[in-house]
């Protein structure tokens, strides 16, 4: 059988009350709604910091009870390599809102110049990490051959 339109659907126990009232249900989920707007020339933590918090600005980092202690993540060099990365991605979502601030390009220029000397340091010793890095291989073996870069535990492989 249809189920017929015409009766307003039951209101489970747990909705706690219309979409207009303004309240949340008691089982309503954990939610941050506010994001403080970062100003131009904010502080910055380094690399190793800005991956162990989640953000490359202190101003932003809204740490939370249950955070495992994040110290001593970042070594090898493949972790650094990933945290060159992270900087990266943090100051170009920065760039998207303050195009103005010269400071924040000219460290982005900064840390992609040691992102890429970096990358290309770790594809000396292992191998191409992208497939696109395999365009500079004699072969396309290279680019197939084991361990793969997430094969290795820092200081040898698996």
């Amino acid at each position: 059988m249809y189920p017929d339109h015409n009766t307003p659907a039951p209101t489970p126990p747990s909705a706690g009350c219309g979409d207009s009232c303004g309240t949340l249900p008691e089982c309503a989920p954990l939610a941050v709604p506010y994001v403080p707007f970062q100003q131009t020339g904010a502080k910055r933590y380094n690399q190793t910091d800005a991956l162990n918090n989640g953000t490359l600005y202190p101003g932003l980092n809204l740490p939370f009870h249950i955070k495992s202690d994040g110290r001593n993540v970042v070594s090898g060099h493949l972790a650094e390599l990933q945290a060159l990365e992270f900087v990266l991605v943090e100051l170009s979502l920065y760039l998207d809102t303050h195009q103005d601030d010269g400071e924040a390009f000219e460290l982005y220029r900064q840390y992609a110049a040691m992102e890429k000397a970096a990358r290309e340091q770790y594809e000396a010793a292992h191998g191409p990490l992208l497939q696109r890095s395999a365009a500079g291989e004699k072969t396309w073996a290279s680019w197939l051959k084991d361990p793969w870069p997430w094969n290795y535990v820092e200081g040898g492989t698996k």
